[in-house]
């Protein structure tokens, strides 16, 4: 994934709803949202080349995302696949605190990575370039290939966008309508990753479009108090418009531990 928002134990009828677009080169094989027949109970994307996953949910009530940490030409030289870390974590029997306080031992061995990891225990962010694990607290989060809540301009449209729709019916096609957002700010906005200015100008819109490498994929995921998870995906192959796929199943809400009283923003 390159763009993460999601709204934690901020509305009263959807402890967590997160939106996500994949980006990737158009010609790296991947399998569309599905059952995973080799891990039962795990459904995702699937990336064909590596064999890893960007965002999945399991039936045991688990969630796992990630996104890459741009470092240009400062990139420590490619080690293991991150897309692993979620599968992991997804087929696995670990709490998350657990999981990540495990992966803190190694995490050095995988380029740079933001996660975010829910079960009942809780919501909780993990990157390998900066210390700790997070606990998250109920909120209106935002994650694209820098640090959690790094207000790049995409990053905070998206976001102002999942704040207003918590105010309105929550509806699929307008929670995924801010990362179909094409627009490229300003250069003077944008950061410096060091990927050159022509690149940092493509990869600053929500949706990416050029000749080899794009966003591939939108994800919606919508979690009800009653336990009731959707997790969309609408596929974006070239020249063949929207392939949505639809996955759904009762789960133990994310958090089901901690106090769910917690202020946060009321929807209508």
């Amino acid at each position: 994934m390159c763009l993460i928002v999601f709204a934690y134990r901020a509305h009263p009828d959807f402890p967590l709803i997160v939106l996500a677009n994949r980006d990737e080169f158009y010609d790296r094989p991947t399998q569309a949202l599905a059952p995973w027949s080799d891990y039962p109970g795990l459904y995702a994307g699937r990336d064909l080349l590596a064999g890893g996953t960007w965002l999945g949910i399991h039936q045991q009530g688990r969630f796992a995302a990630i996104t890459n940490y741009r470092e240009g030409k400062t990139a420590s030289v490619e080690g293991y696949s991150r897309g692993t870390l979620t599968h992991a974590f997804l087929t696995g029997t670990a709490d998350a605190r657990t999981y990540l306080t495990e992966l803190n031992r190694t995490a050095a061995l995988y380029p740079g990575f933001n996660l975010i990891l829910g079960d009942a225990s809780g919501l909780f962010y993990y990157s390998n370039r900066t210390p700790g694990i997070r606990k998250l607290t109920p909120g209106i989060y935002g994650l694209s290939n820098a640090l959690l809540d790094t207000p790049w301009p995409k990053l905070t449209r998206a976001r102002q966008a999942l704040t207003a729709q918590l105010e309105q019916a929550v509806s699929i096609e307008a929670l995924r309508r801010p990362m179909l957002d094409t627009t490229q700010p300003p250069p003077e906005a944008l950061p410096d990753t060091g990927v050159g200015a022509a690149l940092e100008q493509l990869l600053s819109s929500a949706f990416i479009a050029s000749e080899t490498y794009g966003t591939r994929a939108t994800s919606v995921l919508l979690q009800a108090k009653t336990g009731e998870t959707s997790l969309y995906e609408f596929s974006y192959p070239e020249k063949d418009g929207d392939q949505p796929v639809q996955v759904s199943m009762v789960l133990p809400v994310f958090g089901t531990e901690e106090q769910s009283d917690q202020p946060g923003i009321k929807g209508r």
